[in-house]
């Protein structure tokens, strides 16, 4: 018994541990989150699937044994003593009870024996008579089913970890070892090339998979992920995905539900059935449950805009892509083609983002929908849906790859209409975002306009003489101040404003060609101020390219409008000098192909995990308000003819305040006995 107590105790810390930290976490996760070291530590020990680890299902084993040789050894004689009056105790060994009542009543043996029966009767106490020429005997008892509350708590123990052992990757496990199963290999791309050895039969006793499912398409098989690997799990039924449903809050666009809408076809007697699985409506066939778990992209199809970010064009290109999908693109740099290979990571017709708490990281599709299902009515100031975007990778010929990660629409941040492009670099945990004004029409056109011109330098040139001639500066004369300009325009193209301050800082030239160090500030204000208004001349230029009016600022509003609009660009503009491919994919139209996860289970131990459920239910309350009493009663005659003598005792295994309470009540009621 000390030994299953010890392995209860060991199988509640561990349940703390798993409940606590998060399972079935990827690697990096965990050591985000802990550190290396500890993870390393942790790893060992399999805390990250703790409930199905050898070490945990070993004790679990244990403790069904320990137990159950401990209600082996102990139940039949619980159930005896149970049964027992324990009419076979003498006269003398009363004397022994702490609670023990010896009087004298004016009545004669016989009356006594009867009121005495009345007495146990009416107290609800079953008893037996002992009849000896010492006297009468009365062994009397009540609650003996409390004994019963032990045999049934340590019995809901055995079945609990019964039903538990029987659904953990045990039974699987078990296949693995001694029916020759194998993993799926890496190689293996379509069902048809997964072999015999690596599916689990339908009959397959308990397991529990994931089915993934794309919209309009369908699936017999469960992936099951057992110490790492993959196995197919085979079910006795087709499981097709006629649409994945989702509801969203007419006030924020936050999902309110999601639910997969399929046909379930049963491949032995072809019966066809149509039903809706959601969450916390499970479906159940066979002995095997559906639940809602998941789900992702299914494959959309995208239609991406490419914007050049290098060069004096402005000539977009379109690329036709589905998400998981991978394309070639050949762009031209310096004169010279270069190859990349982008590869589609992600698609997400939402973003449900809180824009107050800065720029936004993405998340998955599923991550979107749980942090806010059911919870929208709190969040509808704080956060928003800005609409669809796509993260893609682009990999160069030597194959090197940066992530990006770039919405679909404008949003309004900082009270100016922009579009976000992310960047994530090799080694970085989090995307930097580059924030690109929208113009008029809510487009790209008008910056990515303005950006060729940058690069172009005629309009360089042409923006620095407008400036020269509108300008008032007396430190200069208008032929000095047309070369500062052309010269501030082409230095910002090239490397942004840090190109700038390395320019005149002297970077990378040797130190008697630098600038004076107490010229460096005055220097750079200079070739910022002339960026600054050049470039408000080179923005008009590109607008009269456009057919467009040049720019007004002939009211207030106008002018503030126009200033935060020409303060984004040329943050903008000066990222990008830094940007680390010479395109930018934006998504321009979709087709959204939903992906539903469900998860396959069967879980024959669920009905034991119920049974041992009431059991420990009905162990409880009988340990917990049953309560045995035990009375015997030695009547025999007294010292006069019409008398008697009674001597008793009563005990019970808890001396509780209500065990007081009786005792005194029968003592009391015997007393006033006597004294009739």
């Amino acid at each position: 018994m000390r030994f299953a107590v010890s392995l209860l105790s060991f199988i509640c810390v561990a349940s703390i541990i798993g409940t606590v930290l998060p399972q079935n976490q990827t690697e990096l996760q965990y050591t985000d989150q802990f550190g290396t070291f500890w993870y390393t530590v942790f790893s060992k020990f399999g805390v990250s699937q703790i409930y199905n680890t050898w070490w945990f299902l070993v004790i679990m084993g244990f403790l069904v044994i320990s137990t159950t040789v401990c209600l082996l050894r102990n139940t039949p004689k619980m159930i005896k003593d149970i049964r027992s009056f324990r009419e076979y105790i003498r006269e003398g060994s009363l004397r022994a009870f702490p609670h023990k009542l010896n009087v004298e009543v004016g009545f004669d043996q016989e009356t006594t024996v009867r009121m005495s029966k009345s007495w146990l009767k009416k107290e609800g106490y079953r008893f037996r008579e002992k009849v000896s020429e010492n006297g009468v005997l009365l062994a009397a008892k009540k609650g003996s089913a409390n004994r019963l509350g032990y045999v049934f708590a340590h019995v809901a123990i055995v079945v609990i970890c019964i039903g538990g052992l029987l659904d953990s990757e045990l039974p699987n496990r078990l296949q693995i070892w001694f029916g020759s199963k194998a993993p799926i290999p890496a190689t293996a791309k379509y069902i048809s090339d997964v072999a015999e050895e690596t599916r689990f039969s339908s009959s397959n006793p308990s397991f529990r998979g994931n089915v993934s499912i794309s919209e309009g398409g369908n699936s017999s098989y469960a992936l099951l992920g057992l110490g790492g690997e993959q196995f197919l799990q085979v079910l006795p039924f087709d499981i097709k995905l006629n649409k994945f449903i989702i509801e969203y809050y007419e006030t924020n666009g936050m999902p309110k539900r999601f639910a997969s809408d399929v046909t379930i076809t049963d491949l032995a007697s072809k019966e066809v059935e149509n039903r809706i699985i959601e969450v916390n409506h499970p479906f159940s066939k066979d002995g095997i449950t559906l639940y809602q778990s998941s789900f992702h992209d299914g494959g959309s199809k995208l239609l991406l805009t490419g914007y050049p970010l290098d060069g004096q064009t402005t000539e977009t290109f379109e690329l036709n892509m589905e998400v998981a999908g991978t394309s070639k693109l050949t762009t031209t740099i310096n004169g010279e083609n270069k190859e990349y290979r982008v590869t589609i990571d992600d698609f997400k017709p939402i973003n449900v983002e809180n824009l107050n708490a800065g720029n936004p990281q993405p998340k998955s599709f599923e991550e979107q929908i749980l942090a806010v299902t059911g919870s929208a009515a709190g969040k509808e100031r704080e956060v928003q849906n800005v609409g669809p975007s796509v993260a893609y990778t682009l990999s160069d010929d030597k194959n090197q790859s940066v992530k990006y990660n770039n919405y679909m629409l404008p949003m309004l941040l900082d009270d100016s209409l922009v579009f976000l492009a992310g960047i994530q670099l090799p080694g970085e945990g989090m995307f930097r975002y580059v924030r690109m004004p929208a113009d008029d029409n809510g487009t790209l056109d008008e910056f990515m306009a303005m950006r060729a011109a940058f690069e172009n330098p005629e309009m360089r040139r042409k923006a620095a003489r407008a400036f020269a001639e509108k300008s008032r500066d007396e430190r200069f004369n208008a032929d000095m101040i047309t070369p500062l300009a052309e010269q501030a325009l082409e230095i910002f193209a090239k490397g942004g404003f840090m190109g700038i301050d390395q320019y005149v800082d002297g970077t990378d030239v040797p130190e008697a060609e630098r600038v004076p160090e107490n010229l460096r500030e005055p220097m750079k204000k200079i070739l910022r101020d002339y960026l600054l208004f050049s470039a408000v001349e080179l923005r008009n230029l590109v607008r009269i390219e456009a057919g467009l009016a040049p720019v007004s600022l002939n009211s207030r509003e106008e002018a503030e409008k126009q200033a935060r609009w020409f303060d984004v660009s040329l943050r903008a503009l000066s990222d990008l000098s830094a940007y680390p491919a010479p395109v930018m994919l934006q998504l321009k139209t979709f087709e959204h192909i939903q992906a539903s996860v469900l998860q396959a289970t069967r879980s024959p131990g669920k009905s034991s995990v119920y049974l041992g459920s009431l059991f420990l239910i009905i162990g409880v309350f009988a340990m917990f308000y049953i309560r045995d009493r035990r009375i015997w009663m030695w009547i025999k005659p007294g010292d006069t003819a019409n008398s008697s003598k009674i001597m008793s005792a009563m005990t019970s295994q808890k001396r509780t305040l209500d065990f007081n309470r009786e005792f005194e009540r029968f003592r009391q009621d015997f007393s006033d006995l006597a004294k009739k």
